[in-house]
Protein backbone atom coordinates (compact mmCIF):
# COMPACT_ATOMS: atom_id res chain seq x y z
CA UNK A 1 0.00 0.00 0.00
CA UNK A 2 1.28 3.40 -0.85
CA UNK A 3 2.46 5.72 2.05
CA UNK A 4 -0.25 8.50 1.26
CA UNK A 5 -2.89 5.57 1.24
CA UNK A 6 -1.53 4.31 4.84
CA UNK A 7 -2.01 7.48 6.45
CA UNK A 8 -5.40 8.39 5.14
CA UNK A 9 -8.07 8.27 8.55
CA UNK A 10 -10.47 5.84 8.22
CA UNK A 11 -14.12 7.10 8.06
CA UNK A 12 -14.65 6.69 11.70
CA UNK A 13 -11.67 8.33 12.80
CA UNK A 14 -12.80 11.29 10.69
CA UNK A 15 -16.80 11.12 12.35
CA UNK A 16 -14.86 11.43 15.88
CA UNK A 17 -12.77 13.71 14.64
CA UNK A 18 -15.17 16.38 13.83
CA UNK A 19 -17.95 15.42 16.22
CA UNK A 20 -15.16 16.26 19.00
CA UNK A 21 -14.28 19.66 17.03
CA UNK A 22 -18.36 20.38 16.35
CA UNK A 23 -19.03 20.26 20.13
CA UNK A 24 -16.10 22.39 21.01
CA UNK A 25 -17.18 25.09 18.66
CA UNK A 26 -20.72 24.48 19.92
CA UNK A 27 -19.25 25.33 23.40
CA UNK A 28 -17.56 28.13 21.89
CA UNK A 29 -20.45 29.61 20.73
CA UNK A 30 -22.69 29.15 22.83
CA UNK A 31 -19.99 30.69 25.53
CA UNK A 32 -19.66 33.87 23.07
CA UNK A 33 -23.42 34.17 22.76
CA UNK A 34 -23.84 34.07 27.13
CA UNK A 35 -21.32 36.21 27.05
CA UNK A 36 -22.68 38.99 24.52
CA UNK A 37 -25.91 38.84 26.59
CA UNK A 38 -24.48 39.29 29.61
CA UNK A 39 -23.65 42.99 28.87
CA UNK A 40 -26.51 45.51 29.17
CA UNK A 41 -26.11 46.77 25.27
CA UNK A 42 -26.42 43.56 24.03
CA UNK A 43 -29.89 42.74 26.08
CA UNK A 44 -30.97 46.23 25.44
CA UNK A 45 -30.61 45.82 21.47
CA UNK A 46 -32.56 42.09 21.67
CA UNK A 47 -35.27 43.94 23.49
CA UNK A 48 -35.36 46.94 20.80
CA UNK A 49 -35.36 44.71 18.21
CA UNK A 50 -37.96 42.80 19.68
CA UNK A 51 -40.03 45.68 20.37
CA UNK A 52 -39.77 46.72 16.85
CA UNK A 53 -40.45 44.06 15.30
CA UNK A 54 -43.92 43.47 17.74
CA UNK A 55 -44.85 47.36 16.75
CA UNK A 56 -44.68 46.43 13.34
CA UNK A 57 -46.97 43.63 13.68
CA UNK A 58 -49.24 45.63 15.64
CA UNK A 59 -49.09 48.26 13.26
CA UNK A 60 -50.05 45.78 10.39
CA UNK A 61 -52.75 44.04 12.32
CA UNK A 62 -54.60 47.44 13.45
CA UNK A 63 -54.20 48.51 9.96
CA UNK A 64 -55.39 45.35 8.43
CA UNK A 65 -58.83 45.29 11.16
CA UNK A 66 -59.76 49.20 10.44
CA UNK A 67 -59.23 48.47 6.83
CA UNK A 68 -62.40 46.23 6.88
CA UNK A 69 -64.58 48.87 9.17
CA UNK A 70 -62.88 52.04 7.02
CA UNK A 71 -64.64 50.93 3.95
CA UNK A 72 -68.18 51.44 5.41
CA UNK A 73 -67.08 54.52 8.16
CA UNK A 74 -65.40 57.46 5.66
CA UNK A 75 -63.96 59.09 8.55
CA UNK A 76 -62.22 56.57 9.52
CA UNK A 77 -60.86 56.20 6.36
CA UNK A 78 -59.50 59.43 6.05
CA UNK A 79 -57.89 59.23 9.34
CA UNK A 80 -56.21 55.68 8.19
CA UNK A 81 -55.42 57.66 5.37
CA UNK A 82 -53.42 60.75 7.16
CA UNK A 83 -52.16 59.12 9.82
CA UNK A 84 -49.94 56.09 7.81
CA UNK A 85 -47.31 58.28 8.39
CA UNK A 86 -47.22 59.32 11.94
CA UNK A 87 -48.11 56.13 12.50
CA UNK A 88 -44.63 54.53 11.19
CA UNK A 89 -42.86 56.46 13.30
CA UNK A 90 -45.00 56.47 16.63
CA UNK A 91 -45.47 52.94 17.30
CA UNK A 92 -41.61 52.40 16.69
CA UNK A 93 -40.29 55.29 18.73
CA UNK A 94 -42.94 53.95 21.82
CA UNK A 95 -41.38 50.27 21.75
CA UNK A 96 -38.15 52.27 21.69
CA UNK A 97 -39.03 54.39 24.93
CA UNK A 98 -40.46 51.20 26.66
CA UNK A 99 -37.68 49.29 26.38
CA UNK A 100 -35.47 52.08 27.52
CA UNK A 101 -37.33 52.79 30.56
CA UNK A 102 -36.73 49.51 31.87
CA UNK A 103 -33.16 49.90 32.17
CA UNK A 104 -31.89 52.08 34.69
CA UNK A 105 -30.46 55.19 33.98
CA UNK A 106 -27.99 55.40 36.55
CA UNK A 107 -26.33 52.44 34.35
CA UNK A 108 -25.03 54.57 31.58
CA UNK A 109 -24.34 58.24 31.07
CA UNK A 110 -25.69 57.17 27.33
CA UNK A 111 -28.89 55.45 28.81
CA UNK A 112 -30.30 58.48 30.35
CA UNK A 113 -29.43 60.43 27.14
CA UNK A 114 -31.46 58.14 24.87
CA UNK A 115 -34.16 57.78 27.38
CA UNK A 116 -34.38 61.56 27.11
CA UNK A 117 -34.05 62.12 23.23
CA UNK A 118 -36.46 58.87 22.93
CA UNK A 119 -39.00 60.81 24.68
CA UNK A 120 -38.67 64.19 22.33
CA UNK A 121 -38.72 62.38 19.44
CA UNK A 122 -42.26 60.48 20.55
CA UNK A 123 -44.01 63.74 21.69
CA UNK A 124 -42.94 64.89 18.28
CA UNK A 125 -44.14 61.84 16.54
CA UNK A 126 -47.72 62.19 18.89
CA UNK A 127 -47.86 66.22 17.74
CA UNK A 128 -47.52 65.20 13.78
CA UNK A 129 -49.94 62.53 14.44
CA UNK A 130 -52.95 64.71 16.50
CA UNK A 131 -51.80 67.47 13.79
CA UNK A 132 -52.91 64.73 10.60
CA UNK A 133 -56.07 63.59 12.41
CA UNK A 134 -57.41 67.11 13.14
CA UNK A 135 -56.93 67.67 9.00
CA UNK A 136 -58.62 63.99 8.31
CA UNK A 137 -61.67 65.65 10.57
CA UNK A 138 -61.39 68.99 8.25
CA UNK A 139 -61.54 66.61 4.70
CA UNK A 140 -64.32 64.58 6.51
CA UNK A 141 -66.37 67.79 6.73
CA UNK A 142 -65.66 69.02 3.44
CA UNK A 143 -66.32 66.27 1.49
CA UNK A 144 -69.84 65.95 3.34
CA UNK A 145 -70.22 69.77 2.35
CA UNK A 146 -69.30 70.32 -1.53
CA UNK A 147 -69.35 73.96 -2.94
CA UNK A 148 -69.47 73.28 -6.23
CA UNK A 149 -73.45 73.63 -6.52
CA UNK A 150 -75.70 76.47 -7.21
CA UNK A 151 -76.36 77.61 -3.70
CA UNK A 152 -73.28 76.93 -1.28
CA UNK A 153 -74.29 79.22 1.15
CA UNK A 154 -74.81 76.64 3.95
CA UNK A 155 -71.30 74.49 2.29
CA UNK A 156 -69.49 78.16 2.30
CA UNK A 157 -70.18 78.80 6.18
CA UNK A 158 -69.03 75.38 7.52
CA UNK A 159 -66.09 74.84 5.20
CA UNK A 160 -64.99 78.81 6.52
CA UNK A 161 -65.59 77.11 9.96
CA UNK A 162 -64.19 73.96 9.66
CA UNK A 163 -61.06 75.49 8.13
CA UNK A 164 -60.42 78.57 10.05
CA UNK A 165 -60.94 76.36 13.38
CA UNK A 166 -58.76 73.54 12.23
CA UNK A 167 -55.76 76.05 11.56
CA UNK A 168 -56.30 77.42 15.12
CA UNK A 169 -56.14 73.72 16.24
CA UNK A 170 -52.78 72.95 14.43
CA UNK A 171 -51.33 76.24 15.92
CA UNK A 172 -52.34 75.16 19.81
CA UNK A 173 -51.52 71.65 18.94
CA UNK A 174 -48.03 72.56 17.83
CA UNK A 175 -47.58 74.87 20.63
CA UNK A 176 -48.73 72.55 23.23
CA UNK A 177 -46.40 69.88 21.56
CA UNK A 178 -43.31 72.29 21.73
CA UNK A 179 -44.13 73.53 25.24
CA UNK A 180 -44.35 70.05 26.45
CA UNK A 181 -40.74 69.02 24.60
CA UNK A 182 -39.42 72.26 25.86
CA UNK A 183 -40.60 71.37 29.80
CA UNK A 184 -38.74 67.69 30.10
CA UNK A 185 -35.67 69.58 29.34
CA UNK A 186 -34.67 70.56 33.14
CA UNK A 187 -32.87 74.03 32.17
CA UNK A 188 -35.44 75.61 30.09
CA UNK A 189 -38.11 74.52 33.06
CA UNK A 190 -35.99 76.23 35.40
CA UNK A 191 -36.13 79.38 32.88
CA UNK A 192 -39.61 78.96 32.03
CA UNK A 193 -40.18 78.68 35.81
CA UNK A 194 -38.06 81.97 36.47
CA UNK A 195 -39.71 83.75 33.85
CA UNK A 196 -43.07 83.00 35.42
CA UNK A 197 -41.76 84.11 38.44
CA UNK A 198 -40.28 87.56 37.81
CA UNK A 199 -42.82 89.11 35.22
CA UNK A 200 -40.65 91.49 34.34
CA UNK A 201 -39.49 93.61 31.03
CA UNK A 202 -38.63 90.29 29.28
CA UNK A 203 -42.43 89.34 29.70
CA UNK A 204 -43.14 92.07 28.61
CA UNK A 205 -41.43 92.52 25.47
CA UNK A 206 -42.41 88.76 24.44
CA UNK A 207 -46.13 89.64 24.61
CA UNK A 208 -45.64 92.82 22.22
CA UNK A 209 -43.41 90.78 20.05
CA UNK A 210 -46.08 87.47 19.95
CA UNK A 211 -48.85 90.57 19.60
CA UNK A 212 -49.65 90.26 16.04
CA UNK A 213 -49.65 86.46 16.57
CA UNK A 214 -51.97 86.39 18.85
CA UNK A 215 -53.87 89.65 16.96
CA UNK A 216 -54.49 87.24 13.96
CA UNK A 217 -55.21 84.02 16.29
CA UNK A 218 -58.12 85.90 17.89
CA UNK A 219 -59.15 87.33 14.57
CA UNK A 220 -59.33 84.00 13.29
CA UNK A 221 -61.51 82.71 16.14
CA UNK A 222 -63.96 85.96 15.18
CA UNK A 223 -63.96 85.28 11.99
CA UNK A 224 -64.80 81.27 11.99
CA UNK A 225 -67.92 82.16 14.52
CA UNK A 226 -68.87 85.46 13.21
CA UNK A 227 -68.01 84.92 9.84
CA UNK A 228 -67.76 88.34 8.15
CA UNK A 229 -66.46 86.60 4.87
CA UNK A 230 -66.35 82.70 4.03
CA UNK A 231 -64.13 80.66 1.50
CA UNK A 232 -66.00 81.25 -2.60
CA UNK A 233 -67.27 85.27 -1.18
CA UNK A 234 -67.39 87.58 -3.39
CA UNK A 235 -65.55 91.09 -1.45
CA UNK A 236 -64.36 94.42 -2.73
CA UNK A 237 -61.23 95.11 -0.86
CA UNK A 238 -59.74 98.75 -1.29
CA UNK A 239 -61.29 99.27 -5.03
CA UNK A 240 -60.16 95.15 -5.90
CA UNK A 241 -63.25 93.05 -6.84
CA UNK A 242 -62.24 89.18 -6.18
CA UNK A 243 -63.37 86.43 -4.85
CA UNK A 244 -62.04 84.47 -1.18
CA UNK A 245 -59.63 81.25 -1.95
CA UNK A 246 -57.71 80.81 0.97
CA UNK A 247 -58.00 81.29 4.91
CA UNK A 248 -55.30 80.78 6.84
CA UNK A 249 -54.33 81.26 10.32
CA UNK A 250 -53.06 84.36 9.91
CA UNK A 251 -53.67 85.86 6.38
CA UNK A 252 -56.29 85.92 3.89
CA UNK A 253 -56.02 84.89 0.03
CA UNK A 254 -58.41 87.15 -2.31
CA UNK A 255 -57.72 86.16 -6.11
CA UNK A 256 -58.48 89.03 -7.94
CA UNK A 257 -60.58 89.13 -11.53
CA UNK A 258 -57.41 89.15 -13.13
CA UNK A 259 -56.33 86.21 -11.75
CA UNK A 260 -53.72 88.38 -9.27
CA UNK A 261 -53.91 87.40 -5.92
CA UNK A 262 -54.51 90.10 -2.78
CA UNK A 263 -52.67 88.56 0.12
CA UNK A 264 -55.00 90.34 3.36
CA UNK A 265 -54.02 89.80 7.31
CA UNK A 266 -56.93 88.20 8.85
CA UNK A 267 -57.34 91.08 11.76
CA UNK A 268 -57.77 93.85 8.59
CA UNK A 269 -61.38 92.29 8.45
CA UNK A 270 -62.38 92.81 11.75
CA UNK A 271 -60.79 96.22 12.12
CA UNK A 272 -61.65 97.76 8.32
CA UNK A 273 -65.04 97.72 6.36
CA UNK A 274 -65.32 95.94 3.48
CA UNK A 275 -68.27 94.78 1.14
CA UNK A 276 -69.18 91.45 0.92
CA UNK A 277 -71.90 90.68 -2.04
CA UNK A 278 -72.50 87.10 -0.83
CA UNK A 279 -72.95 87.46 2.83
CA UNK A 280 -76.54 85.98 3.18
CA UNK A 281 -76.66 84.32 -0.29
CA UNK A 282 -75.36 84.71 -3.77
CA UNK A 283 -78.19 85.76 -5.81
CA UNK A 284 -77.37 89.98 -6.54
CA UNK A 285 -79.32 92.21 -8.69
CA UNK A 286 -76.72 93.91 -11.59
CA UNK A 287 -77.29 97.39 -13.28
CA UNK A 288 -76.87 98.98 -16.21
CA UNK A 289 -76.72 102.84 -16.76
CA UNK A 290 -77.36 104.20 -20.37
CA UNK A 291 -77.85 107.96 -20.48
CA UNK A 292 -80.14 108.88 -23.76
CA UNK A 293 -81.90 111.53 -25.24
CA UNK A 294 -85.79 112.84 -24.25
CA UNK A 295 -86.92 111.72 -27.85
CA UNK A 296 -85.85 108.46 -26.86
CA UNK A 297 -89.03 106.11 -26.28
CA UNK A 298 -89.04 103.79 -23.06
CA UNK A 299 -91.48 101.29 -24.06
CA UNK A 300 -89.29 99.53 -26.77
CA UNK A 301 -86.49 99.52 -24.82
CA UNK A 302 -88.45 97.91 -21.82
CA UNK A 303 -89.78 95.31 -24.44
CA UNK A 304 -86.42 94.76 -25.79
CA UNK A 305 -84.92 94.19 -22.12
CA UNK A 306 -87.80 91.86 -21.53
CA UNK A 307 -86.77 89.76 -24.47
CA UNK A 308 -83.14 89.32 -23.84
CA UNK A 309 -83.34 88.68 -20.32
CA UNK A 310 -86.07 85.97 -21.54
CA UNK A 311 -83.86 83.95 -24.14
CA UNK A 312 -81.09 84.24 -21.97
CA UNK A 313 -80.02 81.34 -19.23
CA UNK A 314 -78.37 83.54 -16.92
CA UNK A 315 -80.93 85.74 -15.84
CA UNK A 316 -82.95 83.61 -12.93
CA UNK A 317 -86.48 85.08 -13.42
CA UNK A 318 -86.86 87.50 -10.79
CA UNK A 319 -85.86 91.20 -11.53
CA UNK A 320 -85.93 92.70 -15.49
CA UNK A 321 -86.75 96.72 -15.18
CA UNK A 322 -85.73 99.80 -17.00
CA UNK A 323 -86.56 102.99 -14.99
CA UNK A 324 -85.68 106.58 -15.58
CA UNK A 325 -83.41 107.40 -12.40
CA UNK A 326 -81.77 111.00 -13.28
CA UNK A 327 -82.05 114.10 -15.75
CA UNK A 328 -79.82 117.22 -16.27
CA UNK A 329 -80.20 119.69 -18.71
CA UNK A 330 -78.90 117.67 -21.69
CA UNK A 331 -80.36 113.76 -20.92
CA UNK A 332 -81.90 111.55 -18.94
CA UNK A 333 -80.34 108.22 -17.30
CA UNK A 334 -82.10 104.92 -17.58
CA UNK A 335 -81.16 102.12 -14.89
CA UNK A 336 -81.76 98.26 -15.91
CA UNK A 337 -81.94 96.00 -13.11
CA UNK A 338 -81.37 92.18 -13.72
CA UNK A 339 -81.23 89.56 -11.38
CA UNK A 340 -79.06 86.52 -11.23
CA UNK A 341 -78.28 83.43 -9.04
CA UNK A 342 -74.66 84.52 -8.29
CA UNK A 343 -71.82 87.24 -9.41
CA UNK A 344 -70.60 85.41 -12.09
CA UNK A 345 -73.48 85.06 -13.97
CA UNK A 346 -74.37 88.62 -13.06
CA UNK A 347 -71.48 90.27 -14.60
CA UNK A 348 -71.80 88.13 -17.89
CA UNK A 349 -75.96 89.30 -18.07
CA UNK A 350 -74.31 92.95 -17.19
CA UNK A 351 -72.50 92.46 -20.58
CA UNK A 352 -74.78 90.81 -22.20
CA UNK A 353 -77.89 93.33 -21.77
CA UNK A 354 -75.45 96.61 -22.17
CA UNK A 355 -74.95 95.20 -25.42
CA UNK A 356 -77.90 94.08 -26.21
CA UNK A 357 -79.85 97.64 -25.43
CA UNK A 358 -77.00 99.34 -27.39
CA UNK A 359 -77.45 97.41 -30.62
CA UNK A 360 -81.38 97.70 -30.90
CA UNK A 361 -80.77 101.67 -29.88
CA UNK A 362 -78.21 101.80 -32.99
CA UNK A 363 -80.85 99.60 -35.24
CA UNK A 364 -83.65 101.79 -34.29
CA UNK A 365 -83.21 104.82 -32.49
CA UNK A 366 -80.15 106.46 -34.19
CA UNK A 367 -80.50 109.68 -32.83
CA UNK A 368 -81.01 108.53 -29.38
CA UNK A 369 -77.81 109.98 -28.12
CA UNK A 370 -77.67 112.78 -26.14
CA UNK A 371 -77.29 116.20 -27.64
CA UNK A 372 -76.08 119.89 -26.82
CA UNK A 373 -79.17 121.84 -27.33
CA UNK A 374 -78.79 125.64 -28.53
CA UNK A 375 -80.83 128.65 -29.99
CA UNK A 376 -79.27 131.32 -32.20
CA UNK A 377 -80.76 134.16 -33.61
CA UNK A 378 -80.31 137.08 -35.89
CA UNK A 379 -79.68 140.24 -33.57
CA UNK A 380 -77.76 138.86 -31.17
CA UNK A 381 -79.87 138.20 -28.27
CA UNK A 382 -82.01 135.58 -27.17
CA UNK A 383 -85.82 136.08 -26.98
CA UNK A 384 -87.11 136.81 -24.01
CA UNK A 385 -88.97 133.70 -21.98
CA UNK A 386 -92.87 133.94 -21.65
CA UNK A 387 -93.88 134.26 -17.96
CA UNK A 388 -95.13 130.93 -16.34
CA UNK A 389 -98.79 130.89 -17.35
CA UNK A 390 -98.53 132.99 -20.40
CA UNK A 391 -98.67 131.40 -23.67
CA UNK A 392 -96.02 132.99 -26.30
Amino acid sequence: MPFFFAHVPSAAASRHFFHIEGGKLTTMLGDFLSTWTAGPWARLGLALAAGLVLALLVRVAAYAALDRVATRQPVLSDILRRASGPMEWVLPLLAFAICLRSWPASASPLFALLQHLSLIALLGACTWLVVRCIGAFEDAAIRNHPMDVADNLQARRVVTQVRVLGRTADVIVIILGAAIILMTIPGVRQLGTSLLASAGVAGLAIGLAAKPVLSNLIAGLQIALTQPIRLDDVVIIEGEWGRIEEITGTYVVVRIWDERRLVVPLNWFIENPFQNWTRQSAQLIGTVYLKLDYRTPLAPLREELARLCDQSELWDRRVCILQVTDTDEHAMQLRALVSTSDSGRGWDLRCLVREGLIAFIQAHYPDALPRWRGELSRGGQAPDLPAPGVTA
